[in-house]
């Protein structure tokens, strides 16, 4: 039934259209058939060449209406910033204990922060966290002093971004439950923040194209030279 239902959907775009991101937006709610609240993610293909380190696009951003879930946050420090972390709003703080634990297989959580002084530990974990993005980074602001705000902003919606091995990003912009409006404005924040963290080494067309798509839903184009910024 599902694939007679994604055939319908699929009918219902324009394969050879470039819509706006409010017209992608209203699409992606017409041609929702599942029975969940599903996730919107925006894929965007950018013009760098990902074997490059200098062209590797990352970053974060804090999206004005969050993802529709609330991360599971671990802090990771010592000493004194142990007590700021408990009150930072944190999930789960610990010292090496925690390093113990992950390294036993536990990873139940959506994002680490750490202060500097853990990450010589934390390093030995390279193999366990880095494929599943979890190991903190400085670039990304979960290697910090000031855990409190870091903390606060990951539950309020912050979300990281970073091409993957063909130049691509996804990551989700909220739940087709949103309104419309606080879809397309979390969509444009997170468009002008990867536009912001275009290298100085990408030549040519930066923004190649995006696709919009729901969890079950089809892709829909949007058109990448409609102003975001």
């Amino acid at each position: 039934m599902s694939g007679k239902k994604y055939a319908e959907a699929v009918k219902l775009v324009d394969r050879n259209k470039l819509y706006s991101l409010d017209e992608a937006v209203e699409l992606a709610k017409k041609t929702s058939y599942a029975k969940f609240d599903e996730t919107v993610e925006l894929h965007l293909n950018l013009g760098v060449d990902p074997r490059q380190s200098d062209q590797t696009v990352r970053g974060t951003v804090v999206l004005p209406h969050g993802v529709g879930k609330t991360k599971k946050v671990v802090v990771i420090t010592k000493g004194e910033k142990l007590r700021e972390a408990e009150n930072s709003g944190a999930d789960l703080v610990g010292s090496e204990e925690l390093i113990t634990k992950i390294s036993q297989g536990w990873l139940d959580f959506d994002c680490l922060i750490a202060t500097p002084d853990m990450m010589k530990e934390l390093s030995k974990l390279g193999k366990i966290l880095g494929p599943r993005g979890l190991m903190p980074n400085p670039k990304t602001g979960t290697v910090t002093m000031d855990i409190a705000k870091v903390v606060k902003e990951v539950k309020a919606g912050r979300t990281e971004f970073k091409t993957d091995s063909h130049g691509t990003i996804h990551t989700a912009v909220g739940k087709l439950s949103f309104p419309k409006e606080k879809l397309v404005e979390n969509a444009k924040t997170l468009i002008e923040a990867v536009l912001r963290a275009k290298p100085p080494s990408a030549k040519g067309e930066y923004l190649k194209s995006i696709t919009l798509s729901s969890t079950m839903g089809p892709g829909i184009k949007i058109n990448p030279t409609q102003k975001f910024i």
